[in-house]
Parts: C-alpha cells; sequence; structure tokens
C-alpha cells in the first residue's frame, strides 16, 4: 500500500499544478526513452475518492477531464460540481442498470467488455441524441480476478461494435499485473499495443489509443505505447482505502513496481 509520504496530499491550487507537472516531466521523459514525444500522451487525473472541494483546486490548477471509477460516485461529482468547465471518464466496470447514468453525463467510457453493456449503452445513447467515446478493456494479466476481454476474444467483440451506432471506439484499455516486476508489467503493455496493432490493421480500433499505466507504472506504459496515463495518486495524494476496494484483483502480486505499491492508480 502507498504510504502517506510517498504521495502527500494536494492542498492548494499550487500543490495540483506542480504534481501535474511533474506528472507531465515524467512523461515527456518517457515519452523521449521510446523515440516519443510527451505530447502523443494524454494524461488523465483520476479524482475517485477525492471531496468535491479539493477537485475545485484541481481543476483550478488545469485539470479539465477527470477520471472516475465508480458510476455513482461519479454522477454525484457532476451534478454538484456543474458549475465547472470540466468533463468526467469513466474508467471502471460498468453494471448495466448504470449505463442510463453514464450516458446522460459521461465524456467518455475506458472499461467496455461485454455487449450487454454496449446493448444498454447504445440504447440509452440514441435515445439521448448522443454519441460516447469507449475504449474497450482488455485483460492481459490473465488474472481472473480483473474485468476485460481475454486477448483472444477481443476481434471477435470489436467486429460486433458497429452494431451499435452510438459508440465510437477509440482504442483499448488495461491494467497491468500488480507486481514489483516491471518486467512483467511491460510484458501486459506490449500485448495489449500488439492487440491494438492487429484490430487496426483490420479497421477495428478506431484511432488506436492505448489507455494504460497508473501512478505506479505509467512511465513504463509510456515507452510502452501508452496515449492516455491514467494518474491519481501522484496529482491527488495517497487514498485512506487500497486499490483492492475498488479494482477487483488489486491487491494480487503484492504491489507494483513503484515502492511496492498495490494502491498505485
Amino acid at each position: 500500500m502507498s504510504s502517506p509520504s510517498q504521495y502527500p496530499q494536494a492542498e492548494s491550487v499550487a500543490d495540483f499544478a506542480r504534481n501535474v507537472a511533474e506528472v507531465r516531466a515524467r512523461i515527456d521523459a518517457a515519452a523521449e526513452r521510446a523515440g516519443r514525444t510527451g505530447a502523443e500522451v494524454r494524461l488523465l487525473p483520476v479524482s475517485k475518492t477525492v471531496p468535491e472541494e479539493r477537485i475545485r483546486l484541481a481543476v483550478e490548477a488545469g485539470c479539465r477531464v477527470l477520471g472516475e471509477n465508480k458510476v455513482q460516485e461519479a454522477k454525484r461529482k457532476w451534478r454538484n460540481l456543474a458549475d465547472l468547465d470540466v468533463a468526467w471518464s469513466v474508467i471502471g466496470h460498468l453494471q448495466t442498470n448504470k449505463a442510463k447514468d453514464v450516458a446522460a453525463f459521461a465524456a467518455e467510457f475506458q472499461a467496455l467488455d461485454n455487449l450487454r453493456a454496449a446493448e444498454a449503452l447504445d440504447r440509452r445513447l440514441q435515445a439521448a441524441g448522443r454519441g460516447l467515446d469507449v475504449f474497450v478493456q482488455v485483460n492481459t494479466s490473465a488474472e481472473e480476478s480483473k474485468y476485460g476481454l481475454p486477448p483472444d476474444e477481443l476481434i471477435g467483440f470489436l467486429k460486433r461494435l458497429p452494431d451499435y451506432g452510438a459508440l465510437r471506439v477509440q482504442g483499448l484499455m488495461t491494467l497491468a499485473v500488480f507486481t514489483r516486476d516491471t518486467e512483467r508489467v511491460r510484458e501486459c503493455f506490449r500485448l495489449l499495443r500488439g492487440l491494438r496493432d492487429q484490430a487496426r490493421d483490420l479497421g477495428l480500433a478506431g484511432p488506436g489509443e492505448l489507455s494504460m499505466g497508473m501512478s505506479g507504472d505509467y512511465e513504463t506504459a509510456v515507452e510502452e505505447g501508452a496515449t492516455v496515463v491514467r494518474v491519481g495518486q501522484a496529482i491527488f495524494g495517497a487514498r485512506p482505502l487500497s486499490d483492492a476496494h475498488y479494482w477487483p484483483g488489486a491487491a494480487t502480486g503484492g504491489g507494483r513496481a513503484e515502492g511496492g505499491a498495490a494502491d498505485t492508480i
């Protein structure tokens, strides 16, 4: 688990601006190591569990799109912070009975992994007259406790998505294995990149975005081709609860590479 000293709480606009700048600098350096530019990588700050008064400071510091895991929490924040210029990305597993909420407020959904959810989202979106950017989640770690499509089912799933006209496929998303072994983490990211390349060759991956990497491993993800990294604690500070409370399988493997932290979004 992350310690408060590893990820100090951001309590002011200056704190948030400094943290975002530090993460961006690390993204830039990782991109340069891979022969890329940091401008190719979108930083998605993840505000799950963060109180609304601190989110206001983050938005003032320049965070304009925020990621949330739980639909109910995201919906509450969307309503209570409606006066702010901020968009919401839902990055956690979707129960079909919450599809109407995602269709109502989300700017994007990054965890699509079954046709029931696709159908429910499409129906709600069509009724609302809007579309939604989506990422298809793949289980690259082969952990039964994690959500996401098995890699060998991805292409068949992507072939079905044109049936749901309100969903705009942007690319793929994954959570790597939770381990101190950076090479095992890297293998998950490489697998997703290979799957994206295969899908893109078939015209199935949209722009071919890769959403992978969190606070403990985003630099490795950028080195392996990430175009979106989902970073919470390195921007907002350590959470009181571990990722096991939010992500199935998060405690597996004894922690991620950065400081051995299991709670690394």
